[in-house]
């Protein structure tokens, strides 16, 4: 009884003690701080505003999603490093593919110091099966539905649409999608799996300190690349009839040892499906971390073309402008683009595919041929700082401006790990008033807290841009890109 009387005493003047210590931190904080809370608040809520300003209609939107699918593990990168005992480099090399363990900590290095996302596929079957070994004792580690379709598949479903996801997946893996998830495709045992190495901002790895959290994926796909729900999913679309189209995944090609003409095949049937479908349907490609320059030559070929939008994030976006330039790939890009570098980019993108789209065209009817393709009407950036789309005027899309917004609110929902917004864990890191273009005598547009998503018209096309409330206390990056342009595309269908 003493004993517990007399700590009584203790515990009262120490609950007096820290209400003292809150009132003086509120008392002697910073009127910047409540300045920059304000702003952050007006900024949340007239995105929020412009989110709701559009709903996605009564009838479900019905949207089929192709290709492929995983299980990820996630992982904290550098202590998975550590722990499996891959050493420290002071040489960071790019490198196309991945064989050796050296090679991984080279790769590793070269894209964790600048903070840049990438992917890469291990040759070495049983180094991987080690790694995932390795991971799966990982105190922390996750498991999660992975892959750009099903992730994209999930986010459009929880946003209200119906989806047909194309992919070969096991019964455990179907068992967790959505109710709002039908599959086309092939059952199999067991499901790729993807290593996503995580790190935060600051984060420090031998001598290097990434300057932003992003993720390192490692895999050793033998399903994905050959889009083996291919069949299926052309079949059950016939009677799914879509309002829109969604192709990724393709990047599980690139430096895959497939045999001399296979992919070329494989691809030329993914043609075959996009020419056939209803000139109506949109088409979407989303684009991710492709590093051999024959298969995006392949992909310029077999599937760009058929589509009238495109996403990508800010080391995509200069990649593919590179080889639509005649340029080799760009394989590091700056992972903190400023705004008028992205849309001069965006810009560019948009000109050369719809010069594209009419020299192929005006060859067509020379020889009395029918059309080629689509125009490109929409292109969606997404960055850490920022989104951006251009959108044709008259084009199928519509409300731009709301799922320029829709698609910046997800980006924080996403890497936060939560549908509220919490704004002691977010910051702004767009500046507050950004040039549209590098050309001479450009206009400054300032960043309007309450009006934050900046829209203009441009000969035959609006641009929208819109700021990132950026996630501080990061849960997840991977997947960040798929759920914020699928929740883009939700309220332009």
């Amino acid at each position: 009884m003493m004993e517990g009387g007399s700590r009584l005493p203790w515990t009262k003047y120490g609950s007096v003690l820290s209400l003292f210590v809150v009132l003086l931190a509120i008392w002697f904080r910073s009127p910047q701080d409540t300045v920059l809370d304000d702003r952050l608040d007006t900024v949340l809520s007239s995105l929020l505003r412009a989110e709701r300003k559009v709903g996605v209609n009564n009838a479900r939107p019905r949207v089929a999603v192709g290709f492929g699918g995983c299980v990820d593990l996630i992982v904290d990168g550098v202590s998975f490093l550590n722990k499996i005992g891959v050493s420290h480099t002071d040489q960071p090399l790019h490198h196309d593919y991945l064989e050796n363990a050296e090679q991984l900590a080279q790769s590793f290095a070269y894209f964790f110091a600048p903070g840049a996302a990438a992917e890469r596929f291990m040759i070495n079957e049983s180094l991987f099966s080690e790694l995932v070994e390795g991971a799966r004792d990982l105190p922390g580690n996750r498991w999660s539905v992975g892959g750009n379709a099903p992730v994209m598949a999930g986010r459009m479903a929880t946003e209200g649409c119906d989806v047909l996801l194309g992919g070969s997946f096991s019964t455990d893996f179907t068992e967790v999608l959505s109710q709002h998830i039908a599959v086309a495709g092939k059952m199999i045992e067991e499901p790729d799996i993807h290593l996503i190495l995580e790190y935060s901002s600051g984060a420090s790895w031998g001598t290097f300190t990434s300057r932003r959290a992003n993720r390192y994926i490692i895999h050793s796909d033998a399903h994905n690349p050959y889009l083996d729900s291919l069949e299926e999913f052309a079949e059950k679309l016939k009677d799914f009839k879509p309002d829109l189209l969604v192709v990724g995944g393709l990047q599980m090609m690139d430096n895959f040892p497939f045999n001399s003409g296979e992919r070329e095949a494989v691809l030329s049937q993914l043609a075959d499906l996009l020419t056939t479908s209803s000139p109506q349907i949109g088409i979407h490609f989303e684009m991710a971390s492709f590093v051999e320059e024959n298969i995006v030559d392949e992909l310029l070929h077999y599937v760009i073309p058929h589509a009238d939008s495109l996403g990508m994030n800010e080391q995509e976006l200069p990649n593919l402008l590179s080889l639509l330039k005649g340029s080799s790939i760009t394989v590091l890009s700056d992972p903190n683009p400023r705004v008028a570098t992205v849309l001069d980019q965006m810009r560019e993108v948009y000109r050369i595919l719809n010069q594209r789209y009419k020299d192929a065209n005006s060859h067509s009817e020379a020889n009395n041929g029918k059309s080629k393709g689509k125009p490109l009407t929409r292109l969606h950036v997404h960055t850490l700082a920022f989104q951006a789309m251009i959108v044709t005027h008259g084009s199928q899309w519509k409300n731009t401006m709301s799922a320029t917004a829709k698609a910046s609110l997800t980006a924080n929902r996403h890497v936060c790990g939560s549908n509220d917004i919490d704004l002691s864990k977010a910051r702004l890191i767009m500046d507050d008033s950004f040039s549209i273009s590098h050309r001479e005598g450009s206009q400054r547009i300032p960043l309007q807290e309450t009006r934050p998503v900046s829209c203009w018209d441009e000969d035959d096309y609006q641009i929208c841009v819109a700021p990132v409330l950026v996630c501080t206390e990061v849960y997840q990056t991977a997947g960040g890109g798929d759920n914020v342009s699928a929740a883009g595309l939700v309220l332009q269908i």
